[in-house]
């Protein structure tokens, strides 16, 4: 139940054509404080309710509960969520051994986009492809919770 990851920003769209899988999502925060946020997501047909804990000092890992939820249920619980609901779609890219989901957002977050990679130890390697950009792994601004308050075309 620890997630490590590290996050990237894009410099280009030329991921969108290795894409294996692509899904519009739409999340929002019932908690958005660092130490604990509780977040809805409907991404695609699938709702979940996701609990994350702080992230360590490096930014690498923290604690992460998952579970999927009708969407039904998801949708009204979105009309609870804080303000500042994010509008993203999520492409999936194989590179190597590993997956990278890389994020596009729209509306107050419209031009950012951002890959995430999933490892198995905050030292583990991985290829990076070309259109991985500046390392932003443990930059607050960049969590979706943060992007959810302060948007990105506020910066």
């Amino acid at each position: 139940m620890i997630e490590i990851e590290r996050k990237f920003l894009v410099k280009d769209d030329s991921f969108k054509t290795a894409a294996f899988a692509k899904n519009h999502i739409a999340q929002g925060y019932l908690s958005s404080v660092p130490e604990r946020t509780v977040r809805v997501r409907i991404k695609g047909d699938k709702g979940f309710l996701t609990i994350k804990g702080a992230s360590n000092e490096a930014g690498l890992s923290r604690f992460e509960w998952e579970k999927e939820i009708p969407v039904a249920e998801a949708k009204a619980l979105l009309l609870l969520c804080e303000k500042g609901v994010i509008d993203k779609t999520r492409f999936e890219i194989k590179q190597g051994d590993h997956v990278f989901e890389v994020d596009e957002f729209y509306g107050e977050n419209e031009g950012l986009i951002v890959a995430e990679i999933e490892l198995n130890s905050e030292t583990e390697t991985f290829e990076k492809p070309n259109w991985v950009g500046n390392e932003v792994t443990g930059n607050n601004r960049y969590y979706n919770s943060y992007l959810s308050t302060h948007p990105y075309k506020n910066w």
